[in-house]
């Protein structure tokens, strides 16, 4: 961000300081917008890349990027005509089946999506759809735990984008689709929380087709000069509405062409402690289990 004053400066410091004491604790926070304008995206997405910086300074690494907002739904309701986007890490990463720490992730909430792992660059060119099939490696059925880090996610436009597009965790599916073998706008979606539908959907419901998704994130990745790279993951948007999840649930998306990713969430003792915290089956995946 270019910053026009002394105070724009210290406003995204601020910003960035209340949402990583927030992340630190375990204790939400006040929104941000009280600091930098609800509408701006500038000033939002400096604060977001400040606290990357940070957790790169800690020794995690960029795994992707997540895109948000997709929905015209939700756009309405925060007030926006375009997505938002997030940094994915490593350490954000579960594999599928896993328990995750009910605890890992603020106010956790869960929807189901479709990734895709590049296997291309997307740094020059017209980045348009045609060039995104291009460089697709493959797809796969993803599920994104979404977190908030302000109370009650009582969010703005900027208050999202600033808490990394209210990213947490996410899970990756194990049946890899090439794009001549899977139309991404005609995938169909239910997800379960228990035995019960609490979301469905289609791939028309991410911005009409997730492939222009992705083209939109990788035209607005290389103007903030941090293209998207071969190998990196992107979560390109829910094709359903999220849902809350509580201490001890179950989720499965099933995606057609896809198959079926499932995670579980640790249970809390009386005490509100999480057994899971330092369990084994809460270590995040590792990049190569993904099989065909």
């Amino acid at each position: 961000m270019t910053s026009t004053s002394p105070s724009a400066d210290e406003a995204v410091r601020a910003a960035a300081k209340r949402l990583r004491e927030a992340a630190d604790s375990g204790v939400p926070c006040a929104p941000v917008r009280d600091l930098i304008a609800p509408g701006d995206l500038a000033a939002a997405y400096a604060v977001q890349q400040l606290n990357a910086a940070a957790r790169l300074a800690g020794g995690a690494r960029v795994a992707g990027r997540k895109i948000g907002l997709t929905s015209a739904v939700v756009q309405r309701q925060l007030g926006v005509d375009q997505p938002d986007f997030g940094v994915l890490f490593d350490e954000m990463r579960y594999a599928a089946g896993a328990t995750v720490p009910y605890r890992a992730v603020l106010q956790p909430r869960v929807e189901a999506e479709i990734a895709f792992v590049l296997g291309a660059d997307l740094a020059d060119g017209p980045l348009d759809d045609a060039q995104v099939r291009a460089a697709v490696d493959h797809a796969v059925a993803a599920l994104e735990i979404c977190g908030s880090r302000i109370a009650d996610w009582d969010i703005s436009f900027a208050d999202t984008v600033a808490d990394n597009a209210s990213s947490g965790a996410y899970v990756l599916g194990t049946v890899r689709r090439r794009l001549d073998e899977f139309v991404p706008c005609e995938a169909e979606m239910a997800m379960r929380v228990g035995e019960s539908v609490v979301s469905t959907g289609t791939g028309t419901a991410c911005l009409g087709d997730p492939i222009a998704a992705v083209a939109w994130l990788a035209r607005q990745a290389r103007e903030l000069g941090d293209p998207l790279r071969a190998g990196q993951v992107v979560l390109s948007g829910a094709l359903g509405p999220m849902s809350p999840v509580a201490p001890g649930d179950r989720v499965r998306a099933d995606i057609t062409g896809l198959g079926t990713v499932a995670v579980a969430f640790g249970e809390l003792d009386a005490g509100g402690l999480d057994p899971t915290s330092s369990a084994h089956s809460a270590r995040p995946a590792d990049s190569n289990e993904v099989t065909s």
